[in-house]
């Protein structure tokens, strides 16, 4: 944000308020619009970023608090279509899970098969927001020893996976998370703010969501997924216009409020 005002001679203050209506306009939009989605198959996970500072340096009189140190953002992607209908920040917990699941089940309109990773927090929430009425399954990775423990950065490698039916019947074929885990690198890839290892995080939790609903809505509407040569969002049937940012710009501008009474006007309480 610092680069963009000095590129544009403009306040950073003018960036940092940009953001903010765009990140609402953006969610509103997103609110109303993806509704009755006839995905069939979702895979779900969950990506870690932090707010404010690392959390073992957050200070004692901000521990606890949510918003400072790790935060955690739950995705969800259609795996046919590529639309990602749903999205929530929070804490690793089974509240934010449930918030999660709720929110993406009131935006199905048909029986999804839906697969997650093995943390146990999906196993109440998925049941919550969907009962039996869903194909869940879990898809548990078997991770061994490092080879080489000195690489601070780097997960464990994988030894292998495991799949388990939890409710319904889910195709043995069809459970994967693989792209929801490549959603997370594009994710890496496109939001300064989840790059690793810069001093690019976000400060505000606020700002995180913000920047959050602005690049959903650019993936879901304006960026053409290579192997679709369309938007996810016209793959699923939301859409039918490729948009580009000055879309974006219009909607900042339908979702502004409108300008009210100036001057002497406001203070006396009188309309012009």
């Amino acid at each position: 944000m610092r680069a963009i005002a000095r590129v544009t001679g403009v306040s950073f203050n003018t960036v940092s308020k940009l953001l903010v209506d765009a990140g609402r306009a953006c969610a509103a939009y997103q609110d109303e619009t993806l509704r009755d989605l006839p995905c069939k198959r979702i895979e779900a996970d969950e990506i870690w970023s932090f707010c404010y500072s690392k959390q073992k340096n957050v200070p004692a009189d901000k521990r606890g608090q949510f918003g400072y140190g790790d935060v955690w953002t739950f995705t969800a992607i259609c795996a046919e279509t590529k639309l990602v209908p749903s999205f929530r920040v929070g804490p690793r917990d089974s509240g934010t899970a449930t918030e999660f699941m709720q929110d993406l089940a009131s935006r199905l309109s048909n029986r999804i098969q839906l697969t997650t990773d093995g943390h146990r927090m999906y196993l109440e929430a998925v049941e919550d927001a969907f009962a039996h009425q869903i194909d869940y399954a879990m898809l548990q990775k078997i991770y061994g020893a490092d080879p080489e423990p000195q690489r601070r950065y780097s997960p464990a490698r994988c030894q292998g996976s495991r799949r388990l039916a939890v409710v319904g019947s889910p195709d043995p074929e069809l459970i994967s998370t693989s792209y929801v885990e490549r959603q997370n690198l594009t994710m890496r890839m496109s939001i300064r703010r989840f790059t690793r290892l810069t001093n690019a995080f976000s400060k505000k939790l606020a700002n995180h969501c913000y920047m959050l609903d602005l690049y959903f809505a650019h993936y879901n509407f304006c960026r053409i997924h290579k192997t679709l040569r369309v938007t996810p969002a016209m793959e699923a049937g939301v859409s039918n216009t490729l948009h580009d940012m000055e879309w974006i710009v219009e909607l900042i501008d339908e979702k502004a409020p409108k300008p009210g009474p100036r001057g002497p006007y406001k203070k006396r309480g009188i309309s012009n």
